[in-house]
């Protein structure tokens, strides 16, 4: 953990590339080692990555013309409410302009907003509110969630219920890539339920918005929603969502159980076509470490999943339980230091290292 704080910027003044993604990630795991060694360093580590990213991302680029706060409150606003504008991705080139013409390719290495991104950020200040008692972090999860809610879903001109856009600009003015996200309903809707959980769990009432509108859209939504894939990032996704909604049921946060069951299906057929279709023999140049872990953490969840209640729950447990040593296949070949120096591993490093360490010391993702 310490080389990864030393190449983000964590340890220096230095200027840093951020990305959205991974610093979610790494934020869950100075929570974790934070819980399993009881040192109080891991959690102010924590701390200070949440201000580094609210502090970059939560602002316009350097090379961009414009200034401060992407939200375009004033210093002193945005320095008390630094989500209220969504935040940036943190890729190295900078958004598409108006003018540009749509590049598949390059629109992957190009700055903006991704719903996905954000309700990982989402997760990750109400895991440090959880942590910390400190209901300001749950409040800027739920501005996020409602300035993302607003932004990125739309009803269509023709007939039919809300659709999302995968892509937003860095203002949120308008649609970079217009497709829906498969999973981005769902991790809506189950991010709305745990955040306004904590909210009430912290403070009565809570201040700040409410995000009932949001989290009946995104049922909406889900409703129509096909869950099921073979993509592994997409299949650990699916477990971990599951995961949470578990909990979040078993604390009485959502009465049903329904939806569970729908996950616990969708990830036991996408398991049964991803090893229909997995060649385990791959080298590791013909592998993306960051999906393949993803699919890693997501089985982790099986563990915490057993304490389901319900019959037609523990039947797809049972049925899941043969995928779980998965989990420790891929951990075991990305912890080889020869498989770590192929060019995949490379390119993706700090994505890719900070999901190991997830998938290794997973408890701060996972547990709520």
């Amino acid at each position: 953990m310490a080389s990864f704080a030393e190449r983000t910027g964590l340890t220096s003044d230095r200027p840093s590339q951020r990305y959205l993604w991974t610093d979610a990630f790494a934020v869950c795991n100075f929570l974790a080692l934070a819980g399993a060694t009881g040192d109080k360093r891991y959690t102010d580590l924590a701390l200070r990555l949440v201000d580094r990213v609210h502090r970059v991302l939560g602002r316009h680029r350097r090379d961009d013309s414009r200034a401060g706060w992407i939200s375009g409150l004033d210093e002193r606003e945005g320095e008390l409410h630094p989500t209220r504008g969504g935040l940036r991705i943190g890729k190295r080139l900078p958004e598409r302009r108006h003018e540009d013409p749509f590049d598949e390719r390059l629109e992957w290495e190009r700055d903006g907003q991704y719903f996905h991104y954000l309700t990982k950020w989402m997760h990750a200040l109400d895991q440090v509110a959880r942590a910390t008692r400190d209901p300001r972090f749950n409040l800027w999860a739920r501005e996020l969630a409602e300035v993302a809610h607003a932004s990125f879903s739309y009803r269509p001109r023709a007939a039919g219920g809300a659709r999302m856009v995968w892509k937003m600009s860095t203002d949120l003015s308008r649609p970079l890539v217009p497709s829906m996200g498969q999973h981005d309903p769902l991790d809506g809707f189950i991010t709305c339920i745990q955040l306004e959980a904590t909210a009430s769990q912290l403070s009565d009432p809570a201040p700040g918005p409410s995000l009932k509108r949001a989290r009946a859209e995104f049922a909406a939504m889900l409703e129509a929603s096909d869950l099921r894939t073979s993509d592994p990032l997409g299949l650990g996704g699916l477990l971990s969502d599951a995961c949470r909604l578990a909990q979040l049921i078993e604390r009485k946060a959502y009465p049903r159980a329904a939806l569970l069951e729908r996950l616990l299906a969708a990830a036991l057929d996408g398991l049964w076509q991803h090893a229909r279709l997995r060649d385990t023999r791959q080298p590791a140049s013909q592998r993306l470490a960051f999906r393949e872990l993803g699919l890693a953490i997501g089985l982790s969840s099986l563990e915490l999943l057993e304490r389901a209640e319900g019959a037609e729950l523990r039947a797809h447990l049972a049925a899941l339980a043969p995928y779980s040593p998965l989990a420790s296949e891929i951990e075991s070949f990305w912890l080889d230091p020869e498989n770590r120096r192929s060019e995949t591993w490379a390119e993706h490093r700090d994505i890719n290292e900070v999901m190991l360490a997830t998938s290794l010391v997973p408890d701060g993702y996972l547990l709520l």
